[in-house]
């Protein structure tokens, strides 16, 4: 029987585990994504410790969290409050390293006492029951643990409380202390997944469907190995999103919106998307072979560059967002491929200039909302809140720059070889226009998300824009 939470608080210590119990996370894989971007050789000299305790203490001495944005279970720090409200004492008692402990300890200030590892001991298991049974004595303490080995300490306790437990745990902790208090962690299951993926960015891989539309050479095959090349770009771009997540733990926290990121905040497990990524990233590029070997190529190039993103060029002025534009290019490029058709030059200068200036807006979003919420300049970023103006500046350069582009396209004599009344193009200059300046206006105005393609597809005005394109289109060619 499962007991609510607010219950059996009585006056004997109350000792708190600390990862996925006090916290939503778990400081090793914090530390181990803190220390990741030092390098190869910052990470593998944990490699040659000798022991969990020691590679804890390696990882806990190099790393530098931020204790104070780490996601806490409001839960827990609802019973701690309880407690401390009745005059409990109340102690953190964890595996993780003692400097991590001693942190959060003076962070929240709510603790009588720690107990953590240190370099030559893990307090794990049955030695964390042995060193908290002589502190308080058998049933001297409530406990509350997440994981199974918190078993032994949960037997020596007197009243146990489990956070976020799986079934079997919950079971065995039943048949040990016939009940237990629930504390819920508020964990989202498939919709914080559904994040974590960036479900709603896989609109940008229908690029891959462009040269095909474009060349106007539509057949079924092509149609299908499209699909396929399209289905690879998306699990490949969801493995970056989780490494690039992963990678931003600590300044996605301190982000007014992003720190509600299912790893920043918690949702998920660090673990868990540690070998999520991989798993897929092999998936894509087992559709990838299905393709072509050219189109693998293709698919690792651009893995490549958005990793080199995610860890040093988004930190590049100017870099950042000329690598954005050759991302989205590199889209048509892989599309082209998979389908056998040429990406013209006309089709790839547009596209590298119209998503440089998408690129730009999305930069001049960032920095107009650090503004407006009274923040400082972004540290790691090159930019700051003072280069609004240019930032804009170059936004409509490179747009217009695209449109005039587009319009040398419709002057040439490449476009009669595809369409049978070619100057009903010229009616998309305008409305191109038209969209890029309002876009511009939409950022200022502040009426506008951190990324225009998919503020695109939820704008009314964006959409009647894309239909009268195709409309153009199909009069042009038909």
């Amino acid at each position: 029987m499962i007991a609510k939470a607010a219950e059996f608080l009585r006056e004997k210590p109350l000792v708190v585990d600390l990862d996925r119990s006090l916290l939503l996370t778990d400081v090793l894989y914090e530390s181990f994504l803190n220390v990741l971007p030092l390098g190869f050789r910052a990470t593998s000299a944990a490699l040659r410790a000798d022991s969990k305790a020691a590679v804890k203490h390696y990882f806990a001495q190099t790393s530098e969290l931020d204790y104070a944005t780490l996601p806490y279970n409001t839960g827990v720090m609802d019973l701690i409050q309880a407690a401390k409200a009745r005059g409990r004492k109340v102690y953190l008692a964890t595996a993780a390293n003692a400097k991590h402990a001693k942190a959060i300890a003076d962070h929240l200030g709510v603790f009588d006492g720690w107990f953590a590892s240190d370099a030559e001991t893990n307090l794990s298991g049955p030695l964390k029951a042995e060193i908290l049974t002589a502190a308080f004595g058998k049933n001297g303490f409530d406990y509350i643990g997440n994981a199974p080995s918190d078993f032994p300490v949960w037997e020596t306790a007197d009243k146990a409380y489990g956070v976020d437990l799986s079934n079997s745990v919950k079971r065995r902790l039943v048949a040990l202390k016939g009940n237990y208090v629930a504390v819920d962690d508020g964990n989202a299951g498939a919709r914080a997944w559904f994040k974590a993926l960036r479900f709603r960015q896989y609109v940008k891989n229908l690029l891959i469907f462009v040269p095909l539309a474009a060349s106007h050479q539509f057949t079924l095959a092509r149609l299908i190995t499209d699909v396929i090349a399209f289905l690879a770009f998306c699990a490949c771009a969801s493995a970056v999103y989780i490494l690039n997540d992963l990678l931003d733990l600590k300044s996605d926290r301190a982000h007014p919106s992003k720190r509600a990121r299912p790893f920043a905040s918690g949702l998920l497990q660090l673990r868990t998307g540690l070998l999520s990524a991989p798993a897929l990233l092999a998936f894509s590029l087992m559709l990838a072979t299905i393709v072509s070997l050219e189109f693998v190529g293709v698919l690792v190039g651009y893995f490549v560059l958005t990793s080199a993103y995610s860890v040093f060029f988004k930190r590049k002025m100017l870099v950042d967002v000329v690598v954005l534009a050759m991302l989205y290019t590199t889209r048509i490029v892989a599309g082209g491929l998979a389908a056998q058709i040429q990406v013209s030059e006309w089709l790839f200068s547009f596209s590298l200039f119209i998503f440089t200036s998408l690129a730009l807006i999305k930069r001049y979003v960032e920095l107009a909302t650090r503004l407006d919420r009274g923040l400082p300049d972004l540290s790691g970023r090159n930019y700051k809140i003072g280069d609004l103006d240019v930032i804009a500046a170059l936004a409509a350069a490179a747009g217009l720059n695209a449109v005039t582009i587009f319009a040398f396209y419709v002057a040439s004599s490449d476009v009669r070889m595809l369409y049978r009344h070619p100057k009903v193009l010229w009616l998309i200059c305008p409305i191109l226009l038209c969209w890029i300046g309002r876009a511009l206006m939409m950022a200022h105005r502040r009426q506008m998300d951190d990324d225009p393609i998919v503020f695109a597809l939820r704008d009314r005005i964006s959409a009647i824009a894309i239909a009268a394109i195709i409309t153009v289109v199909i009069i042009a060619t038909f």
